[in-house]
């Protein structure tokens, strides 16, 4: 079992306010707050974490299927966009989309597609999100 913590502060409420994040690693330590999510100031903002928590969370899971499977070579790039959406009074993530490309000499195209379908159900980040899930792959040959 691991266990990992961030950390938010919020000062000033609501459009006003302004907020911080960060990791105990200290590999986050942004600002966010209403102008980083929605009007596209310097910053993060929580679709964005959780974009990149589930492009290298599946990325990982598609590395370690494909070992298993016996491939010991290859090169995975992964997309996410997390789509945020009005739903009633607030809002709700409805979306996460990966979009894979990779290249591991040897392997099949459906045997790729097989694998990464298998990781985008099974990674740890996948099974968090209520949300719809899709994949698109690029293979190269």
């Amino acid at each position: 079992m691991t266990v990992n913590t961030a950390t938010a502060r919020y000062e000033g409420l609501g459009k006003d306010g302004r907020g911080h994040v960060a990791t105990a690693s200290g590999v986050l330590n942004a600002s966010y707050g209403f102008g980083t999510r929605f009007e596209g100031q310097p910053g993060t903002n929580p679709e964005e974490m959780i974009a990149a928590a589930h492009a290298s969370c599946f990325t990982m899971a598609t590395s370690f299927a494909l070992a298993k499977a016996g491939h010991s070579d290859g090169t995975l790039e992964t997309e996410c966009k997390v789509t945020l959406e009005k739903d009633g009074d607030g809002f709700s993530v409805t979306r996460s989309a990966l979009k894979l490309t990779g290249r591991v000499p040897g392997i099949a195209r459906e045997e790729f597609e097989r694998l990464a379908g298998e990781a985008k159900a099974g990674c740890p980040i996948s099974k968090l999100l209520n949300c719809e899930i899709t994949l698109e792959t690029a293979f190269e040959e």
